[in-house]
């Protein structure tokens, strides 16, 4: 049995942010019920990539049932509210003010079930002067300043995968398993309210930090670290890039003398402390690299793990697929099976069963013969 079995979701949802936390709820074994409009998710559409559906699509909505819904239409909202009525937790990520306006407000729908988690999840949050902005990813990701720290130090970056809205998913989701357990104490339901823009403000606590009390700039520096060094990525003889990361004085001077073969580098005036490596970064960098490049990248990664000097190699997503430490769970789009990779929590002894994703309104029949009054 599944540590949510027994426990309803109704989230209506669209994109990543909810539809992320939905599923992760999903798979501890929670009956989720997905609200679509008629046209289904957006992001259905985002691609056609797995067998003629969206990459975005397949990933975070396997296990869930697809309800079709209009929430301007009495009758549908008179099902919705009777659904919640029954629920146990519901999740919203409509534009602030629209759930109130339809009648499904979290603090209406609290009065009415007070066992009820309800779970809104916005852009910038439900009040201030952002409060109505839309908030896709990379605008967030810009607001909060990550992308003045992403990139090369001649230009800005985006981070390649949707961070702000994975990280207001994951917040949502351990924020709703921790009102599950409060209510267990309480026997009451409570309001939860997430943001992408809280979520990766959060995350950027310690540039913030360093520039506010440290009153120093924090620069981009690519495939580097900007305070440590030698932390960064090399070439290797046959074209591969090798990553290190010196953390303490152990390291550098193995790093020197068994895998650079340098006995004079772990003492030279210029890096012979943590500062002075970062402030004489440019020269050790060419020193690592010239070394790096006269080794295969399989020699350069066995001496570094030989001598535990934290390592990697920078793949590519073909290498990801058949990475070692890829662990793969399966699903299927009506009769076909595909393998996507799996959620990054292993519960030992619980058994991976095989999931589906549903089609636009699959369940529609079913939920409203069971809901309707």
């Amino acid at each position: 049995m599944k540590p949510l079995e027994g426990i309803l979701v109704v989230s209506l949802e669209q994109a990543v942010a909810a539809p992320l936390c939905s599923m992760r709820l999903a798979e501890s074994g929670a009956r989720v019920i997905k609200i679509e409009r008629k046209e289904g998710d957006f992001a259905r559409y985002y691609d056609k990539d797995v067998k003629g559906n969206s990459a975005y699509f397949v990933w975070l909505n396997r296990g869930k049932q697809s309800l079709v819904a209009d929430i301007k239409d009495e009758k549908d909202i008179k099902l919705l509210n009777n659904i919640i009525n029954k629920a146990d937790v519901f999740i919203q990520n409509l534009a602030p003010g629209v759930a109130d306006r339809v009648g499904l407000g979290s603090k209406s729908l609290r009065k009415k079930n007070d066992k009820l988690i309800t779970c809104d999840i916005s852009g910038y949050g439900q009040n201030g002067e952002y409060r109505d902005m839309k908030a896709y990813d990379l605008l967030v990701q810009a607001e909060s300043g990550l992308c003045s720290l992403t990139g090369t130090p001649e230009s800005e970056g985006r981070v390649g995968v949707s961070v702000c809205d994975i990280a207001c998913g994951m917040n949502a989701h351990s924020s709703i398993l921790q009102a599950l357990y409060d209510r267990e104490k309480t026997g009451k339901g409570t309001s939860i309210e997430v943001s992408l823009f809280d979520g990766m403000a959060d995350w950027m606590n310690v540039p913030y930090l360093q520039t506010n009390y440290g009153a120093r700039s924090i620069n981009r520096v690519g495939l580097s670290h900007p305070t440590i060094a030698p932390y960064g990525a090399y070439n290797s003889k046959c074209g591969k890039k090798i990553l290190i990361s010196i953390q303490n004085e152990r390291e550098w001077r193995q790093l020197c003398s068994m895998v650079l073969k340098l006995d004079n580098l772990a003492d030279d005036n210029r890096f012979n402390d943590p500062i002075k490596r970062v402030n004489n970064r440019k020269e050790l960098d060419k020193i690592v690299a010239d070394e790096f490049k006269k080794y295969d990248k399989n020699d350069l990664v066995a001496r570094l793990r030989a001598e535990k000097i934290a390592c990697g190699v920078l793949n590519s997503i073909s290498d990801l697929s058949g990475h070692p430490q890829l662990r793969k769970v399966k699903t299927k789009i009506g009769d076909t099976e595909i393998e996507l990779i799996a959620s990054p929590s292993i519960i030992i002894g619980e058994k991976q069963s095989v999931t589906y994703v549903p089609s636009i309104g699959e369940h529609s029949n079913n939920i409203r013969d069971e809901f309707n009054e």
